[in-house]
């Protein structure tokens, strides 16, 4: 890949990581772009998850110290995020990715509809636990959202942070900083699988990787200082933008 090359792409990547550090999605940006820079697709699948675990150690550095990480439930979440992974980075090896697009944004699609439907979801901290169904419904879906995760990552944050603030309860600010932290976990233990399947390249991956770090830190920075009505609007903004791209790429696949 030419220079001129690697810098357009590290100019994009910079970009997407300070934005996704608030609205997640950062794959279904920088996937593409390497697939139009020629990047073969299940190594640009793996070059991406090792740049993101770059990224969301940058994105996450902002938030410590600062008492907005959920930790109570951190654990059990880690640990069904590390088991969902697992699967997901395998399954990269063996399931074709091209169905991935629509399923996808049919969900960002509801997501936003159901974030604007309840508009105060994030906004205050809510009083009072979580039911029982609501609460084993958020881990389920940490574990389901986690094979995800590891297979592509594509809206993967972006799904958790609407199923964090629905289900337990969290503000947009705890829901985006206790899922940057649990990003580590979803891209490193799938980065690790793809090294150990020789699908990752280097040069390209640590240098969008180094790229991303900063725009996390960036971006996680910006977080703390926004209100949680704007990480709200700039959330469904780019939710909505995103899962309409992704949809209208996926009826031209299928055409």
């Amino acid at each position: 890949m030419s220079v001129s090359s690697i810098i357009i792409l590290a100019v994009i990547f910079l970009g997407a990581s300070i934005i996704s550090v608030i609205a997640g999605s950062t794959s279904l940006i920088t996937v593409p772009v390497m697939l139009e820079f020629g990047v073969e697709p299940r190594i640009a699948i793996a070059t991406n998850m090792l740049a993101l675990t770059l990224m969301s150690v940058g994105g996450t550095l902002p938030f410590f110290g600062k008492k907005v990480i959920n930790t109570r439930r951190l654990p059990l979440l880690v640990f069904l995020t590390l088991m969902g992974s697992i699967l997901g980075a395998l399954l990269v090896l063996v399931v074709p990715s091209k169905s991935m697009p629509l399923i996808i944004s049919i969900s960002m699609i509801a997501v936003a509809i159901f974030s604007i439907i309840n508009r105060n979801a994030g906004l205050v901290p809510v009083e009072g636990i979580p039911s029982p169904i609501a609460e084993i419904a958020g881990y389920l879906a940490t574990f389901l959202l986690g094979i995800y995760g590891g297979f592509f990552s594509g809206g993967y944050v972006t799904l958790l942070i609407a199923i964090y603030v629905m289900l337990f309860r969290m503000t947009f600010v705890e829901a985006i900083a206790t899922t940057k932290l649990i990003n580590i976990f979803s891209s490193f233990i799938a980065t690790l699988i793809f090294i150990n399947q020789g699908l990752i390249d280097y040069q390209l991956g640590i240098i969008l990787g180094a790229v991303m770090f900063i725009g996390g830190v960036i971006g996680g920075r910006m977080t703390l200082k926004l209100s949680n009505i704007w990480l709200q609007r700039i959330y469904l903004t780019v939710v909505t933008i995103l899962a309409f791209i992704t949809l209208r790429k996926s009826q031209q696949q299928h055409q």
